[in-house]
């Protein structure tokens, strides 16, 4: 395989603490976990997730999917371009093949990543054998290292394990963002005794839970750790926001200058403001959030 200096991580990423009243009212204590600074261009949980499937390939191309802001798809991208490896990446949406490229996906081409655009009912079925098999006939990608979408697989769940390890004995919750759900599968995994997992998908549908357990029992065999979901955070759906979720957001980063990342951590850090509101977390608890990303592009879309 092509050397791995470049995707080289700074790791463990740092746990910072933050001074916020929302929590310390509450005497909850809040800490960050920053994987954010993991990789200048493989952010956070795209890094853990991507580095076992590309020394999987063993240096064959990659292909993946993802839809039209995937930060997957750039993060497959980008790693592609490091190392000299060809990317393909398949897009939901045929209708978008006749558009100019949103800044997204225009940095996957730009890191020199060919896209492939299918028919959304279709990529609803990638799941399916045959129909995956199509897909990557027409996408010339037979020969590649297949990824799927968001990155979440067996060698992922199992990288994304040692986030968890970081976190032993540092938080009594353990709070990320989901998507689809491999990085809570290994982070709860990783962590110790006493500590809980919490997870807060940014997509409507409450599909979650079967997810992440599917996946903890191809990586481990059984469900593990302890991990729960709260679905009230999705704010409409991905890549939707609300004028409540804005303005979090953009007080957040006024308090704590931290550029948040709208389609997953914004969600998460207003979750856990809602949730110590609550008071679903007991007087004295220390509750780190991870902080998987950063805002890219700096205008999020609307809609899914």
């Amino acid at each position: 395989m092509t050397s791995p200096d470049p995707l080289a991580p700074a790791l463990p990423s740092p746990l910072q603490e933050v001074e916020d009243d929302r929590f310390s009212a509450r005497g909850v204590r809040l800490l960050l976990k920053r994987d954010d600074l993991v990789h200048p261009e493989l952010i956070g949980n795209k890094w853990r997730k991507l580095v076992p499937n590309i020394e999987a390939a063993r240096g064959r191309p990659l292909v993946t999917f993802g839809g039209a802001y995937s930060n997957h798809l750039r993060a497959t991208a980008a790693a592609g371009r490091l190392l000299g490896l060809p990317t393909v990446g398949v897009v939901r949406g045929q209708e978008l093949a006749d558009r100019p490229l949103n800044p997204s996906l225009a940095r996957c081409a730009a890191d020199g990543m060919r896209l492939h655009f299918v028919e959304r009912s279709v990529y609803r079925r990638k799941g399916e054998p045959e129909t995956l098999a199509a897909i990557l006939r027409a996408a010339g990608a037979e020969d590649a290292y297949a990824v799927p979408e968001g990155g979440s697989n067996t060698a992922a769940v199992r990288g994304c394990r040692e986030l968890g390890a970081e976190l032993r004995g540092r938080a009594d919750v353990v709070a990320m963002a989901c998507g689809t759900g491999g990085t809570l599968a290994g982070l709860a995994a990783g962590l110790g005794p006493g500590q809980r997992a919490l997870g807060v998908p940014v997509l409507r549908g409450g599909f979650l839970e079967a997810d992440v357990q599917a996946l903890q029992e191809r990586a481990f065999g059984a469900r593990t750790g302890d991990w729960t979901l709260d679905d009230r955070f999705h704010c409409g759906g991905y890549a939707r926001s609300t004028p409540e979720l804005d303005a979090f957001a953009a007080d957040f980063e006024d308090r704590h200058g931290l550029p948040v990342e709208r389609l997953y951590v914004a969600k998460l850090l207003y979750g856990l403001a809602a949730l110590a509101d609550e008071g679903a977390f007991a007087r004295g608890a220390t509750v780190a959030a991870v902080i998987t990303g950063r805002p890219f592009p700096p205008d999020q879309p609307a809609s899914r």
